[in-house]
């Protein structure tokens, strides 16, 4: 199973991160979204599970949660925002794998057998922060990340 994974898109949707995330099985976003026709172009590509960001404040954001609990196969994945406002211990919550943006800044790191990732923003450029997107590739109980620098 190959899940996309993408964040911090601020009303930019990237063709080059669209083609990338082509073919995967599920998508996340982990929010500062910008808009509703962002969120249903991702759905075109493959079903999606999205958290609201804290510019996600206009009205068409107000039914997005703040964070999610995803089952994807037999791996266990917590989605939020802001990697600070994290206030549960995955390990004791039986998360495999934290996913998070707000940063901007790419984050592929293990802590305490929980898979940390920030797929980093793949809208506007930030400092000189890459783009990027990432894959979640779930093989049972095996999961492996593989995060992506947009040439843009």
């Amino acid at each position: 199973m190959r899940i996309g994974l993408i964040a911090d898109t601020h009303n930019l949707l990237r063709p080059e991160a669209l083609a990338l995330l082509r073919g995967v099985d599920h998508l996340i976003h982990a929010g500062d979204i910008g808009g509703p026709h962002i969120l249903a172009e991702l759905e075109r590509i493959a079903p999606l599970s999205v958290v609201r960001g804290n510019n996600d404040q206009d009205s068409w954001a107000d039914a997005i949660p703040e964070r999610l609990t995803l089952r994807l196969g037999a791996i266990t994945l917590h989605v939020l925002h802001d990697l600070k406002q994290l206030n549960i211990d995955p390990t004791e919550q039986s998360i495999d794998v934290v996913i998070a943006g707000h940063s901007h800044k790419p984050l592929h790191e293990e802590r305490n057998g929980v898979l940390y990732l920030n797929p980093g923003s793949a809208g506007p450029r930030r400092f000189k922060l890459p783009v990027g997107v990432g894959i979640l590739h779930i093989d049972g109980q095996k999961v492996r990340a593989e995060l992506i620098t947009l040439q843009v």
